[in-house]
């Protein structure tokens, strides 16, 4: 992998005492939640609740799946500045959000997700092609080696992963304590290095709510799989966009709830 979750970092866990179900004291690993501010310029956007490991990407990742940048932005510098907990994004360009800021939908991602009106407004817009192709082999294979990888999850619990694949390997792997700040670097990650998205899958550990597709979708990733469940209104939206959703992997187990026909098996 490019990048895999750094369980070395001690920065990203705490040592705590408590007590076990034999009132034994014990010391395990828990993850640590910090504020991070993102300023957009001279304007401050949002306060997020991260485990600050990749706080660039973060910041990118989030004004690009929010639509206050896009692709062809032109960005001058990001400054991130540990001992303020904050980190500025600065634009050739001036930019103007305030109508987003007034127009917000509240998601149901852990540490409070948002997503902006006009993202939804232009949602049905965007529709996949059935070029990509899927084997049933690189869901097993893609479940397998993630689950193996050794990570935060594993290390703490409390926390989300989120992968970019292609094909049967994991190339990205981000954790986050909200599933959409983990997704969000990994968009912060493929504005800065360049990288294609139509032949990548997604894969994450978290439910596929209506953000996790529609950030999915904006990032032009045709194919998402979870090892969890997925709510009514994600399978609606992926549907509309004939996004490739696949979930409740697990082991030989999986269900394919939208875009079936890149699956080889289907489009023979």
């Amino acid at each position: 992998m490019r990048i895999k979750p750094d369980i070395e970092n001690k920065s990203l866990t705490r040592k705590i005492f408590g007590f076990n179900e034999l009132l034994k004291r014990t010391r395990l690993d828990v993850i640590e939640e910090k504020p991070l501010t993102l300023f957009l310029n001279d304007q401050e956007v949002v306060t997020m609740m991260t485990v600050n490991d990749h706080p660039k990407y973060l910041a990118l990742g989030y004004l690009l799946n929010q639509n206050m940048i896009s692709n062809r932005t032109k960005i001058d510098s990001i400054e991130y500045y540990e001992d303020l907990m904050t980190v500025v994004v600065r634009t050739k360009s001036k930019t103007d959000y305030q109508k987003k800021l007034k127009k917000k939908t509240v998601t149901s991602g852990c540490a409070q997700g948002t997503l902006f009106g006009d993202i939804l407004e232009s949602f049905e817009k965007i529709k996949f092609k059935n070029n990509s192709k899927l084997k049933i082999s690189w869901i097993y294979e893609l479940s397998k080696k993630i689950n193996l990888t050794p990570s935060l999850y594993l290390k703490a619990g409390a926390i989300h992963g989120c992968v970019l694949c292609e094909k049967d390997k994991p190339l990205i792997y981000m954790e986050d304590v909200g599933r959409h700040n983990a997704i969000d670097k990994i968009a912060g990650y493929m504005f800065l290095k360049k990288v294609k998205s139509l032949n990548k899958i997604f894969y994450t550990t978290g439910r596929l709510t209506s953000e996790m597709v529609i950030k999915a979708v904006k990032m032009k990733i045709p194919i998402v799989i979870s090892r969890s469940g997925f709510t009514a209104w994600g399978v609606e939206l992926a549907r509309k966009a004939n996004l490739t959703l696949i979930g409740r992997a697990k082991g030989k187990k999986f269900v394919v709830l939208s875009g079936e026909k890149r699956l080889n098996e289907f489009g023979k």
